[in-house]
C-alpha cells in the first residue's frame, strides 16, 4: 500500500492491533461489560489472529486451528442461541452517525487501496478470464483447471467488469473484488435501514465490516466476497421471494456451500412464496448451464464444463489433501462431523414451524458457521462467507418490540417498496 500512499506501510500484525483499538473504542459497550454486543465483538476479534498465522505460516500448526475452531463454535453456540434471547437492548454507538459515515467512507478508502496496490488474489484473476472466455464464446474447459474460480454464476457477473477495463485482467479482477465489497456494505446499510428501521445500525455495520481485520486479510479473494454480498442482498429483498431467490440461486452458483441456505430459506417462505423462491432459483441455474453451453465446444466439454464448474473434492472424505485441519488427520472423523451438519440443518428447516426474520437471519448464519468445521481445504478461515450475515445478527434489535402499526402496510410490497416495516410478517399480509 506504500505504493499509493507516500510513507504507509502496515503489514497484517500491526493492522490487527490498530485496528482492534478501534473497533473496540467505536463499538464495545464499556457502561455495560456484560453484554452481548461486547462478548460478539470480542469472538470476531478471536478469529483474525488465527486467519493472520494461518496466511502467514510457513508450517501446519495444529493450535491454531484448534483456537480457530474454538472460536468459530463459540460463535456457532451463540447463533442457535439468538432466538431466545428476549432481551436485545438498541445499543449506541460510542460514535455519532456523522462520525461514523465518515469512518465508513475512510475504511472503504483504506479497503479499496489495499486492493488496487496489491496482486489480485488468482480465483479472481481465473474469473476474470473465464468471463472474457465467455464473451468471446470460446471453450473454458483448461480454464477451470488452472486455479479455483467464482463459479459460472462469478463468471456470469464478471462480463459486466471485464468491458469496462478493457479486457485487462489485473484491473478487472481488482474490479471485480471493489464492486463485491461496495455491494457487502451497501447491502448492510439497507439492512439496518429497511428491516431495522435504524440507518445508524446499517452504518455501524458496514463499518464494523470494513474494519475487521479477516476483511482485510481476504479483500481480493472474489470467492469469498461475492457470495457473501449476494446473500446480504437476498436478506435485503427477502420480501421478494423471486428476486431473493435469483439472488440465492447465483449464490449457490459462485459457490457450493450457498446450496444448503435453501432449506432454510423454502421452509421459511413456505405456503407465501415458497413457490416462487423455489422457481427463481431454478430459471438461475438454467442460465447458468447455457452460459456453459455457450462456452462448450462439443457434449464432452459441456459435461467437463458442467462437472468442473462445481468443488465436488469438499464433498469426497479423502485424507491428506489440501491444506488446513484435516489434511493432518484421517479423513474418515469429517464423516460424523459431517453427518451432525446434516441433522443439525434439518432441525433449522423444520424448527420453528412459524419462522420470522429473526429466525432467517440466525439460522443462515448457523448453517454457513457450521460448514467451517467440516470444508476440508482450510476449513474455518472462510470468514467472509458469513461476517455480513452475523453482524445483522450481532446488531439487530428485537424486532417484536416496533408498534404493530408498522406492519400494516400490504400495498408497499405490491408498489416496489420496502416500507413495509422492519419486522412485517409479510407473508400474513392479505393480497392486494
Amino acid at each position: 500500500m506504500e505504493n499509493v500512499l507516500f510513507g504507509y506501510e502496515v503489514n497484517g500484525a500491526t493492522w490487527f492491533y490498530l485496528s482492534s483499538l478501534l473497533i473496540l473504542s467505536v463499538f464495545f459497550r464499556f457502561n455495560r461489560l456484560w453484554s452481548w454486543r461486547n462478548a460478539d465483538l470480542l469472538v470476531l476479534l478471536s478469529l483474525s489472529p488465527c486467519v493472520l498465522i494461518v496466511r502467514h505460516a510457513s508450517a501446519e500448526a495444529p493450535w491454531v486451528y484448534a483456537w480457530l475452531f474454538a472460536a468459530t463454535g463459540l460463535l456457532w453456540g451463540r447463533l442457535l442461541l439468538d432466538a431466545s434471547l428476549t432481551r436485545r437492548p438498541r445499543y449506541e454507538q460510542n460514535l455519532n452517525p456523522a462520525g461514523m459515515t465518515f469512518l465508513l467512507c475512510a475504511a472503504l478508502a483504506f479497503q479499496v487501496t489495499n486492493i488496487v496496490s496489491e496482486q489480485p488474489h488468482e480465483s479472481a484473476i481465473n474469473t476474470v478470464r473465464m468471463a472474457d472466455e465467455l464473451l468471446k464464446g470460446q471453450d473454458s474447459v483448461e480454464m477451470q483447471s488452472e486455479a479455483p474460480s467464482a463459479g459460472p454464476a462469478g463468471r456470469l457477473l464478471a462480463t459486466t467488469v471485464v468491458p469496462l477495463t478493457g479486457g485487462a485482467e489485473l484491473a478487472a479482477a481488482r474490479c471485480l473484488a471493489v464492486l463485491a465489497h461496495i455491494a457487502v456494505m451497501l447491502g448492510l446499510v439497507f439492512v439496518g435501514r429497511w428491516h431495522f428501521n435504524d440507518t445508524n445500525l446499517g452504518l455501524a455495520m458496514a463499518t464494523l465490516y470494513l474494519l475487521l481485520p479477516c476483511t482485510a486479510y481476504d479483500t481480493s479473494r472474489v470467492m469469498h466476497v461475492l457470495p457473501a454480498a449476494l446473500i446480504i442482498w437476498a436478506v435485503v429483498c427477502y420480501q421478494r421471494p423471486t428476486i431473493a431467490g435469483g439472488l440465492l440461486g447465483l449464490a449457490c452458483g459462485t459457490v457450493f456451500f450457498a446450496a444448503f441456505l435453501l432449506p432454510i430459506w423454502i421452509a421459511f417462505y413456505w405456503k407465501r412464496g415458497a413457490a416462487r423462491f423455489a422457481g427463481a432459483v431454478v430459471s438461475v441455474a438454467a442460465v447458468l448451464i447455457a452460459s456453459l453451453m455457450i462456452t462448450s465446444a462439443d457434449t464432452a466439454s459441456f459435461t467437463r464444463q458442467i462437472i468442473g464448474s462445481i468443488d465436488w473434492s469438499a464433498l469426497r472424505f479423502e485424507g491428506g489433501e489440501g491444506l488446513g485441519f484435516w489434511s493432518l488427520y484421517d479423513a474418515a472423523y469429517r464423516i460424523p462431523v459431517f453427518a451432525t451438519f446434516c441433522v443439525s440443518l434439518v432441525m433449522l428447516a423444520i424448527w420453528p414451524l412459524e419462522k420470522n426474520l429473526e429466525h432467517l437471519l440466525a439460522h443462515s448464519a448457523a448453517v454457513i458457521v457450521a460448514t467451517q468445521f467440516w470444508y476440508p481445504n482450510e476449513g474455518g478461515i472462510y470468514i467472509l462467507w458469513y461476517l455480513p450475515l452475523v453482524l445483522t445478527v450481532v446488531f439487530r434489535p428485537r424486532l417484536s418490540q416496533y408498534p404493530r402499526q408498522l406492519v400494516q402496510e400490504p400495498v408497499a410490497i405490491h408498489q416496489g417498496s420496502f416500507g413495509t416495516g422492519p419486522h412485517a410478517d409479510w407473508r400474513k399480509l392479505p393480497r392486494s
